[in-house]
């Protein structure tokens, strides 16, 4: 939960990476709370309000995956709303002429978008979920020790500095925001 809640305000791309990781540790441990408490929980070394937040915060995660349907695969609707919110954001910056570093970033990322998009079978929603699913899915081939070809590192490599890119923007228009709200 504490690492959830700091990567939420410093990087969205790796809050949501980081949920995709929560809610697979959730299926793995079959979304038995006591073998979480037992397996995971320690792992934090926390103790008090903290450790109480974060059981309850595991626990309000199953019952929304499990009320979301989502036990055996896909996302919770508000990490979900996050990502569209990310595309939201890139089509703003697409359509601005003014982003010309995003659109250098972009332009040199599309290849890889394209490729990945026809090995998947075009699946995935937007450019966006791609990317991500593309890093992700490099994590659990790496925890599976798996062999990652050339090809799939550099397209990782151009996937994570372009959603750095959006992360920052995104940063800045929820900094901007913030401070539109409190004048």
């Amino acid at each position: 939960m504490i690492v959830a809640k700091e990567k939420r305000h410093s990087n969205i791309v790796e809050y949501i990476l980081y949920m995709w990781q929560v809610e697979d540790l959730i299926r793995a441990y079959q979304f038995d709370m006591e073998a979480i408490k037992k397996n995971v929980i320690p792992q934090y070394n926390m103790s008090g309000e903290v450790l109480h937040e974060t059981i309850a915060w595991y626990d309000n995660l199953i019952e929304m995956m499990t009320l979301e349907q989502i036990k055996e695969k896909g996302h919770l609707q508000v990490i979900t709303n996050l990502v569209n919110d990310l595309h939201r954001l890139h089509l703003e910056l697409i359509a601005n002429k003014k982003e010309i570093a995003y659109h250098h970033v972009y332009g040199a990322t599309l290849p890889f978008i394209n490729e990945f998009d026809q090995k998947t079978g075009k699946k995935l929603s937007n450019e966006i979920e791609l990317c991500l699913t593309g890093i992700y899915s490099k994590f659990l081939l790496t925890l599976q020790q798996k062999e990652i070809s050339k090809g799939t590192e550099e397209a990782i490599k151009a996937f994570s500095s372009y959603l750095a890119l959006l992360a920052a923007k995104y940063h800045e228009e929820q900094k901007a925001e913030e401070t539109k709200n409190k004048e």
